[in-house]
């Protein structure tokens, strides 16, 4: 009694007390309490209660739901058939609601039903048993119909801790129970104000997709009344939802193909057809509108192969479906999207004609096909266009709806790129540019006029940019016309800078596309001096024609370069951000490339001027002033300089350029190296310019690393091991760099070795773990021969064994690459001349990497984790065998029966034998997921099972 008030205590200031303080503590408070073994009782004695208010009938019967659902092996035996009979008692008394508490008894009877098999369930099973209560107490019928709707939905709920074998035989039991139920549900129709519920749980029912024979579906009472609903005055959403079952249940995969379910889809289709006169119906609401959309969608889905065919039933089909495309609300019309896309699909791809026979069949039943339904994605393309038309209030609407216009653009182009495979590009550029025409009609020169028409057709011609041919003559010249004499407005001219970039390649390869890019470089500039977000779409426009103009462009290099400098300076009238900078450097250093070596390294040096000026301005300050600066102030500098090494494909004029600047870079490092944000910019420069200069780097690569190495020491910037990375990468199997290298890697991993000594360094330092083990992963891949000799590999093993529970994502995932690249090592280049060295290292550490392994596997890390450590524990089986099989049986005998049964051990075992054996992974990891699933499926038993393996001990305790 005492515990009971304590609840109603604390729910009383959870929903009532004026201090947030008071509530939270509550919160936690019940939270704690519903974990209890006293809470079973506590919430079953106030649910009967019938003084207790609503607020604590709700939380008792959330409790007791959660209670059956992940605790249920807390309870003896015994206490299932008294729970059971007091779940039932509840289900009656609050069979006219409240209808959340009843929902919550429904689930947690629900659950019950997961957990006890029906032989110990009596009475035939939960069906037979809900059928003789119905019988008997028909006045509680409703609360039993719920009952009867949650139960075929539970069976995929895995918040219930029932083990696979058990959630396998309860869909047998329902599988068996098939028709009884619908017998139920049949019984009750004959209650009218029943009708909606009883549909709803038939289907739920039909959601299991098991196998209810057609042609007893074709002409069930349940079917039919559901089927007649469809033509009532009240459309309900029962019924709708019953139908879209049907249709998914008539299509699915292992139902024996369309064509032995075609009794029930010459039911369905035409009460379905019968109501396309409707969508265009005034009278009908919103909603009424939205369910027949659905189901004209959920048929195009689901018959999709059928109507691909091209028949004239089919095609009635998808003149209902351009119906609802073209319906004003863009929530209905969308629903067909899905449609158009699987359509292109089939009709382009060449596996759906194989059964035509041989080439020339395939082509002629192709191109048969794609004519059938020309007509129809034309239509769809003049359907969809209007909708990316900016709404005249854009700029008054919230950011949300602005986002939901955003997301609307890029719907309508996926369409448009499914209307583009299957007309062409060319015919569907045609019909994009007649609007376009039609719009620039309407729109005059000045600001003001109506600029949303032209803006939304040029959308839509650049979404299709990329299927329309780079030498088409007949439209792209007149586009490219009439870009320079739209209105200055700056959407328009968003569009029109993107789209100038869309068709960079059709400048570069159209007879005549060359002769318009001085204009249209004009325009560019223009958006750079307009706003924002039209200088980010002149840059990255400026960025695509470069690329792919970039031939042609080597003679505007003064040209080009000096609109590089007024961006990149930003004295003069550019909105260009820092960030949009980057692209006009990357847009000149591809220009740069095509250049010969020797004005190459002129062009290189003048490109990289803008950044090295400033930056040599501030070293000359003084180490002083130089460690003062807002890290921004050097990083915009050292960002463009890493994008000038990574797109200036000159690897002799990069090595240039480097060993010339490196005295600036080495400074900075010096001054710097506390500061994360210049070590990282500086760092990406760095290892741009290996990455194209490659072996050409001579002396200064030497430098660098000596650098790095001293300044890791002192500082443990993690992007000096992602620069090792690198080096490592290029320079590992050189046998000249070797010694060099060596001490470096030594140097490295000691030292972070000693930064990560327990898991709470891992935890609070992942960037470093992260980097350390990507780059141990590096050297297993590139310099094996020195790597696994060197006196830290050892302690990197030990290191990866204290961190591998991390819960940073990056970092764990890190770690269990490295240790599954140690066991693949047989895999990698050079590596098998180190197993020797390995098997000594690895041997006896090996029993506890394995129970690692398996507490990771079952609990230590998050499930999302599960593919990266069951590929870490089978490559470990694959390399050390019945070893490997030995440590794996030693620690997963120490987890308790309660929590494994001794088939569920054995099946895990067998899969690692069968992987030991060379079986193929993927028939492997279906026990390995049972035991995890097991090992997880509550609170308490992950307790246990982690109790019994302590993966955080393990460092300490000695496993035998």
């Amino acid at each position: 009694m005492e515990l009971q008030n304590t609840v109603k205590e604390a729910l009383n200031a959870l929903y009532h007390h004026p201090d947030d303080a008071v509530r939270m503590q509550a919160d936690r408070w019940l939270q704690d309490f519903q974990r209890t073994i006293d809470a079973w009782q506590v919430a079953d004695n106030l649910l009967h209660d019938a003084s207790s208010n609503q607020e604590t009938l709700i939380f008792c019967s959330q409790t007791l739901r959660s209670k059956v659902q992940r605790d249920f092996e807390e309870l003896p035996s015994e206490a299932f058939r008294p729970l059971r009979d007091s779940l039932n008692t509840l289900l009656k008394t609050f069979h006219k609601g409240p209808p959340k508490v009843r929902t919550q008894i429904s689930l947690a009877v629900a659950a019950l039903a997961v957990h006890v098999p029906a032989d110990d369930w009596g009475d035939g099973g939960i069906i037979n048993w809900l059928r003789d209560e119905m019988n008997s107490h028909p006045e509680f019928i409703p609360s039993f119909l719920e009952l009867l709707r949650v139960l075929p939905e539970e069976e995929f709920n895995y918040k219930i801790a029932a083990r696979p074998d058990r959630r396998r035989q309860f869909e047998k039991e329902l599988a068996s129970a098939i028709d009884t139920a619908l017998s139920i549900l049949t019984a009750c129709l004959n209650i009218n104000e029943l009708k909606e519920q009883v549909l709803e749980a038939f289907a739920s029912w039909l959601r299991l997709r098991h196998r209810i024979p057609a042609s007893t579906l074709s002409s069930h009472p349940l079917v039919l009344a559901a089927l007649s609903s469809l033509n009532s005055e009240i459309l309900s959403e029962a019924s709708v939802n019953v139908i879209s079952e049907l249709i998914h249940y008539t299509a699915a995969r292992n139902s024996g193909g369309v064509s032995s379910e075609l009794a029930l889809i010459q039911v369905i289709v035409p009460q379905v057809m019968s109501l396309k006169p409707q969508l265009r119906d005034p009278s009908k609401d919103e909603e009424d509108i939205k369910a027949i959309a659905r189901l004209f969608s959920d048929m195009g889905d689901a018959y999709v192969e059928l109507i691909a065919t091209g028949s004239d039933e089919s095609m009635l089909i998808v003149h209902a479906l351009l119906e609802v495309a073209s319906h004003p609300e863009f929530d209905i019309a969308s629903m067909t999207f899905n449609f158009w896309h699987n359509l292109q699909m089939i009709l382009t791809e060449r596996e759906s004609y194989l059964a035509c026979g041989n080439e020339t069949s395939i082509e002629a039943e192709k191109t048969r096909r794609l004519q059938v339904f020309r007509s129809s994605y034309e239509s769809l393309v003049s359907l969809v266009t209007f909708r990316v038309q900016y709404p005249p209030d854009y700029f008054d609407i919230s950011m949300e709806d602005q986002r939901d216009f955003k997301q609307t653009r890029y719907a309508v182009a996926d369409v448009l790129i499914d209307a583009a495979l299957i007309l062409g590009g060319e015919p569907t550029l045609k019909i994009l540019y007649m609007k376009l025409v039609e719009a620039i009609g309407h729109c005059g020169k000045d600001q003001n006029s109506d600029w949303r028409p032209a803006e939304a057709a040029l959308y839509c011609i650049k979404a299709i940019s990329d299927y329309v041919s780079d030498i088409e003559a007949e439209v792209m010249p007149q586009i490219m016309s009439l870009l320079p004499k739209l209105p200055n407005q700056p959407q328009l001219l968003q569009t029109v800078c993107l789209t100038i970039g869309a068709y960079s390649k059709w400048l570069d390869a159209a007879s005549n596309g060359f002769s318009y890019l001085p204009t249209l470089i004009d325009i560019l500039v223009r958006g750079m001096s307009m706003c924002e977000d039209s200088a980010a779409a002149a840059a990255l426009a400026f960025r695509h024609i470069c690329n792919d103009c970039k031939k042609k462009l080597c003679g505007s290099l003064d040209g080009l370069f000096q609109i590089y400098q007024t961006a990149v300076i930003g004295e003069g009238p550019f909105k260009v951000s820092a960030e949009d900078s980057l692209h006009l450097v990357e847009a000149l250093s591809m220009v740069i490339t095509e250049l010969s070596s020797e004005h190459a390294k002129k062009a290189l040096e003048a490109v990289c001027l803008p950044s090295v000026a400033p930056l040599q301005e501030m070293i000359n300050q003084g180490p002083l002033v130089l460690g003062q600066k807002n890290a921004r102030e050097l990083t915009v500098h050292f960002d463009r300089l890493a994008n000038i090494f990574r797109y200036v494909n000159h690897p002799e004029a990069v090595a240039d350029a480097i060993q010339r600047l490196w005295p600036i870079f080495k400074a900075i490092f010096d001054v710097r190296a506390w500061d994360m944000r210049t070590m990282e910019s500086l760092c990406r420069a760095c290892k741009n310019a290996v990455r194209t200069s490659k072996r050409l780097m001579g002396v200064t690569i030497g430098a660098m690393l000596e650098e790095i190495q001293g300044l890791y020491g002192q500082h443990h910037q993690p992007c000096f091991l992602y620069l090792s990375s690198e080096v490592i990468k290029i320079f590992g199997s050189d046998p000249s760099c070797a010694n060099y290298l060596k001490v470096l890697i030594e140097s490295l991993f000691s030292h972070t070795a000693c930064l990560l000594t327990k898991i709470q360094d891992f935890t609070s330092r992942p960037d470093i773990a992260d980097d350390c083990f990507l780059l141990a992963s590096r050297c297993i891949r590139y310099c094996p021969q020195l790597f696994f000799p060197s006196t830290v590999f050892p302690s990197l093993v030990d290191c990866a064994m204290i961190g591998i529970t991390v819960q940073h994502r990056e970092a764990c995932n890190s770690i269990l690459n490295f240790v599954s690249d140690i066991f693949d090592l047989a895999n990698s280049t050079n590596g098998e001349s180190c197993l020797s060295i390995r098997d000594s290292v690895i041997i006896p550490r090996g029993p506890t990497i394995t129970r690692i392994l398996v507490a990771c596997l079952t609990g230590a890390l998050p499930s999302s984790r599960l593919e990266t450590v069951t590929y870490a524990l089978l490559a470990l089986t694959r390399a050390y065998g019945l070893k490997a099989l030995e440590w794996a049986k030693e620690c997963v005998s120490l987890i308790p029966s309660t929590a494994v049964t001794e088939l569920e051990r054995t099946r895990f075992l067998q899969a690692l034998s069968d992987a030991a054996s060379g079986a193929n992974m993927n028939g492997l990891v279906v026990p390995i997921d049972e035991i995890s699933e097991v090992c997880r499926r509550n609170r308490t038993v992950q307790e246990i099972v982690q109790g019994a393996l302590r993966p955080l001990d393990l460092n300490i305790v000695t496993v035998s």
